[in-house]
């Protein structure tokens, strides 16, 4: 039974019911445990990109060459646009194939987040371009030629209302392609330069990794429950579906880091990156890649201790960390 024949089949049943026909969500009985802990994790992660002083990081700035700062303005805004296409379609289809009320509730959140992760780079713009180059900035990530294959490609999947392929694409979106713009401010973070812009990056990236862990946690139940032919074309298809977005990848890289000369080293984080969906997945790796791999500098700026930018409201990448680090994969494998 696909996703979308279960769906059909609990509306079939609710409608049919002689009672009410809107059942309350109780959270005192919760179907699936890893709906609820992914809901705790998230709303202990809760932030906004206003607390955050980017506006600290200006000096830093001035300091950049333009070629420098050209790679983080379209960065910035080649994953504004992914974390759109997840605020307004993927998160949103996503509660078409739940299988409980609560998981229901936590896309309800995840969608949410894309949106405040969407607005957050608007307020690196703000601060740190002029309105000309921020116009410069979206006419550029609208039209880009890799930019709109890879948000065409995800959509066209989102689209097609396979349940399964809707988790594997944005799984690839959420644990993989976000991470050829993640490179720049974790790169400056290695570098003890644009911590402010870095802080709202991890946090964002902080999400994305609960995001992308549960996405694919969701598609193992259903893939699963599959027959042994229909999960090796399904297999086939993920991979297809990796090879193809890491070529068009490969490209857009090049385009964007030849300029600085980090295109290889990009390369090697986004490969790492694409073997860490293939993992959320329940897939082996594609390629080679290990962390081993990738820039020490990059990895640096992940490790580096947070700071605590408000003392009293304790806002900041830094706060409560201890408690609301990123779910591992074992975190959920334990309920496979």
């Amino acid at each position: 039974m696909t996703d979308k024949q279960y769906f059909n089949q609990i509306l079939s049943q609710k409608n049919s019911m002689p009672v009410a026909y809107y059942k309350a969500i109780d959270w005192n009985k919760v179907e699936d445990m890893i709906d609820k802990l992914t809901w705790e994790k998230l709303t202990e992660q809760f932030w906004l990109d206003t607390r955050i002083p980017v506006s600290n990081d200006l000096d830093d700035w001035r300091t950049l060459s333009m070629a420098e700062r050209d790679v983080v303005a379209k960065a910035f805004g080649g994953l504004t646009l992914l974390d759109t296409l997840q605020s307004e379609e993927g998160a949103a289809l996503m509660k078409d194939f739940v299988r409980t009320q609560h998981e229901e509730a936590v896309w309800n959140n995840i969608q949410f987040m894309e949106s405040v992760h969407a607005k957050s780079y608007s307020t690196i713009f703000s601060t740190l371009n002029t309105k000309a180059e921020i116009e410069e900035i979206f006419e550029w990530t609208n039209t880009n030629e890799q930019l709109q294959y890879k948000a065409k490609k995800i959509n066209e999947i989102y689209q097609s209302g396979h349940g399964l392929k809707i988790k594997a694409a944005s799984t690839m979106l959420e644990t993989f392609l976000f991470y050829s713009g993640f490179f720049t401010p974790l790169y400056y973070l290695g570098n003890n330069k644009l911590a402010n812009v870095a802080e709202i990056i991890k946090l964002i990236i902080r999400d994305e990794s609960v995001h992308g862990t549960y996405t694919g946690y969701k598609f193992q139940l259903g893939y699963n429950e599959l027959p042994e032919d229909q999960q090796a074309e399904l297999k086939m298809w993920v991979y297809e579906l990796c090879m193809d977005l890491y070529q068009n990848e490969a490209k857009y890289t090049q385009s964007l880091y030849d300029q600085v000369g980090w295109t290889e080293k990009v390369k090697v984080f986004i490969r790492y990156n694409a073997n860490k969906a293939l993992q959320n997945l329940g897939f082996d790796p594609l390629f080679p890649d290990t962390a081993e791999d990738v820039d020490p500098i990059v990895m640096n700026g992940i490790s580096t201790g947070t700071s605590n930018h408000d003392f009293f409201s304790q806002v900041g990448n830094g706060y409560l960390l201890g408690e609301v680090e990123a779910m591992e994969d074992e975190d959920y494998s334990k309920w496979l």
